[in-house]
């Protein structure tokens, strides 16, 4: 059986062109997986940092329950009577310094877990750029791919405008 052979007619101006898109495709992609790992990164270090707040939070609240615990028994201390008032005094002395240890220590730690909020914050609204810059990408990728499947020239047009304004959108990410 004869092999059957199908030859396209050759445009140079269509080769280039389509050889551009090509080199233009390939090159967005490579925008887009660096962007979406960077996305990726910014949304693991949201999610750590928040982690890292939560865990302040919990400690600063032991803290707190703590300085409330030895509060309550120091005020108990110095309202019942006991029979060795020297060694009473004593033990409320200790119990409010370790009250005013707490509250110093909690004030410490509120002002940590407040510093790892506000990182998450930073790291959230990074990871929310870099997404729209990946999505905005994703749109231009796909948009001149389209290309090699209709020959129609705004397909690369529209996606080299997607891909530049998702660009644009990252480098926002970056900078922030």
């Amino acid at each position: 059986m004869a092999e059957i052979e199908i030859h396209a007619p050759h445009s140079p101006a269509r080769d280039d062109f389509s050889k551009a898109v090509s080199v233009m495709v390939g090159v967005i992609g490579i925008v887009l997986a660096s962007v979406t790992i960077a996305s990726h990164r910014a949304h693991t270090a949201a999610v750590i940092y928040r982690t890292e707040a939560n865990d302040q939070w919990a400690f600063y609240e032991a803290k707190k329950i703590r300085e409330h615990l030895v509060d309550v028994t120091a005020g108990l201390g110095s309202v019942l009577s006991v029979r060795d008032e020297a060694k009473a005094r004593d033990l409320i002395e200790q119990w409010t310094r370790d009250r005013d240890r707490y509250t110093k220590e909690a004030a410490d730690i509120q002002k940590e877990a407040r510093s790892r909020e506000a990182a998450s914050h930073s790291e959230e609204d990074r990871a929310l750029r870099l997404d729209l810059g990946e999505g905005l990408l994703e749109l231009g990728l796909v948009l001149s791919s389209l290309y090699f499947l209709s020959t129609r020239r705004f397909f690369p047009v529209l996606g080299a405008i997607a891909a530049v304004g998702g660009a644009a959108v990252a480098v926002t990410g970056w900078l922030a």
